[in-house]
């Protein structure tokens, strides 16, 4: 499994945003960490996530601590991603 780490884009697995993507942009605690999807992208807004609640993916954009909507944007821009990105998972 993909380690827990700024930048990991994730698929949110329970509640309201299942199946969406998420890009992890800080680490709270051992078991919670601050996400966003951007909301404009996946409908995932910024908040507070158990990582239980989270599938790590291997894809890692490079983004600085606490990134701001539009920098997460431009990232996944850049690296070619946002497509992919834009998906909404199938869960089992």
């Amino acid at each position: 499994m993909p380690a827990i780490e700024i930048g990991r884009i994730c698929v949110k697995i329970r509640g309201r945003e299942a199946g969406k993507r998420c890009v992890i942009l800080d680490i709270i605690d051992k078991n919670f960490v601050l996400v966003t999807g951007p909301k404009n992208v996946t409908g995932v807004r910024r908040r507070r996530v158990n990582i239980s609640h989270l599938k790590p993916t291997e894809d890692i954009i490079k983004i600085r601590r606490g990134a701001s909507d539009e920098e997460v944007y431009r990232a996944l821009a850049e690296s070619g991603k946002l497509e992919e990105y834009m998906r909404k998972e199938k869960l089992e």
